[in-house]
């Protein structure tokens, strides 16, 4: 492959000389311009640059300006802004305006590595031997993984607005990764040294979300002995993430709002202020338009929480990650579950490809992990083709007692879950000799759950008897 072609735009002609050499030593071809007008008239001539490093603050035509003429002229361009300075304001305007990244000046040769090697993307490579640079670990068994022009350029805005200290909203479907952009938002921040809390507003009742959020005072409820701080309190110095913020109540959307405009809350049944430096991302499933016509969001809420917005595209929209993203889930749970990865062979790749996957990275991640369980390639890819047609008939062993289910999503999941038990539950007794308590211990799992479970699947012993009685194991080795 040719050298990719770069053209670095600063006043500064001992930043031009600097990030010439950084730059040549990796056998980028490297141009250089001393304002805005010069790149102008530099990207308009053969061959194009394929991707231009521009500095904010110049004189005369500053980057900003020089980027929207930029992209006026040749919109496919590919820019990534160099500033010392992080106004919000600046960035945001920066991301509308179509840069692909950010660099905050000073930095170091590994971090101009990293932003260009974003910018330029490896679409000349598999998915596969790419894996190890675009898994990015974001914490808490988390990764952030791209191999698609669209979350490329959305990582590329994450390290954009991660530096700047304005709310995030993450818009997307059920399953598409948006606590994994909440982290790397938090990972790549300033912040990233303090505390980052999730909160799911779907998840408790409006009284308990409010104490969940901003604490008690003792007395303030009957049981508050004590009082305990709430997360906002806990999250000073951090990110805290609201997930599903479309669930909360409007009363408590408006305290949130208060909170977001002066960082000051008082406890549940407390009369002093508290004072907190806490960045909030916060995300949505629902639809802006309807939520806010139905009141079901307040209009002010959403507005100040919305300096900037991410839209996370479906898994079937990006059916080029699929080959990385199974990779990565099956080293991954292969390694959780201590089990050798199972190969991922063409049939079940173009399988996976031409699904539409309509729980997203979620589903995903429970197809890796049934596959994994069952060991079955062609079982998994007739799942995956039954579902891509709409049917919902699946096979069950008669060992669990339950007649297959079709048209009932219910069913259909709790189908797939027993038979996933069965066959993991009997993997275990088998390889222990139907030693309970150490198949107990294979699947991680109390020795009484596994009784219970032998039991509700009707598991019998290896001669056909009925499964075991909870005290029938009192000579196993424990």
């Amino acid at each position: 492959m040719m050298p990719a072609r770069i053209l670095v735009v600063d006043d500064e002609p001992q930043m031009l000389d600097f990030m010439r050499t950084l730059l040549e030593v990796e056998s980028f071809e490297v141009e250089t311009a001393s304002d805005g007008l010069e790149a102008l008239q530099r990207v308009q001539k053969e061959p194009v640059p394929d991707l231009v490093l521009l500095d904010v603050a110049m004189p005369g035509l500053d980057g900003l300006q020089t980027l929207e003429r930029l992209h006026a002229i040749r919109p496919e361009t590919k820019v990534v802004m160099l500033s010392c300075l992080s106004e919000p304001k600046t960035v945001v305007k920066a991301i509308h305006l179509g840069a692909q990244d950010y660099l905050p000046k000073p930095f170091q040769k590994a971090d101009l590595d990293s932003v260009v090697r974003r910018a330029l993307g490896r679409s000349g490579s598999p998915p596969e031997a790419g894996m190890h640079e675009t898994a990015e670990d974001v914490g808490d068994g988390h990764f952030f993984l791209s191999a698609s022009q669209v979350m490329r350029k959305i990582r590329g805005q994450v390290g954009m607005v991660a530096c700047v200290n304005v709310p995030v909203l993450i818009l997307g479907e059920s399953g598409t990764g948006k606590e994994v952009i909440a982290r790397l938002v938090h990972k790549l921040s300033p912040r990233a040294n303090g505390a980052f809390l999730k909160v799911n507003c779907a998840a408790l009742p409006s009284e308990l979300l409010e104490s969940e959020l901003f604490g008690y005072e003792a007395g303030a409820f009957t049981g508050a002995n004590k009082p305990k701080p709430g997360k906002f309190e806990l999250c000073d110095g951090g990110t805290i993430f609201l997930d599903e913020i479309g669930e909360m109540s409007p009363a408590l959307q408006a305290k949130l709002l208060h909170v977001l405009q002066d960082q000051r809350f008082s406890r549940l049944g407390g009369r002093s202020v508290v004072k907190v430096d806490v960045r909030v991302i916060a995300a949505t499933n629902v639809n802006i338009p309807q939520a806010l016509a139905s009141k079901k969001l307040r209009e002010d809420l959403y507005y100040r929480l919305n300096a900037f917005t991410l839209n996370l595209p479906p898994l079937r929209e990006r059916p080029e990650e699929v080959p990385l993203l199974l990779r990565h889930f099956m080293v991954r749970f292969a390694e959780r579950f201590a089990r050798d990865p199972l190969p991922l062979r063409s049939t079940l790749v173009d399988a996976a490809m031409k699904y539409s996957w309509p729980g997203n990275l979620r589903e995903m991640e429970n197809f890796v992990k049934r596959y994994l369980i069952l060991g079955d390639e062609q079982q998994v890819i007739r799942d995956l083709q039954m579902n891509g047609a709409g049917e919902f008939a699946v096979s069950v062993p008669q060992a669990s007692g339950e007649k297959p289910g079709k048209g009932d999503l219910k069913s259909l999941v709790r189908s797939l879950k027993d038979e996933a038990e069965i066959k993991a539950i009997s993997e275990a007794l088998q390889r222990t000799k139907w030693n309970r308590k150490a198949a107990s211990r294979l699947l991680k799992i109390s020795y009484k759950a596994l009784l219970y479970k032998i039991r509700e699947h009707r598991l019998g012993e290896p001669d056909g008897g009925p499964g075991p009685h909870p005290d029938s194991d009192r000579t196993e080795a424990a």
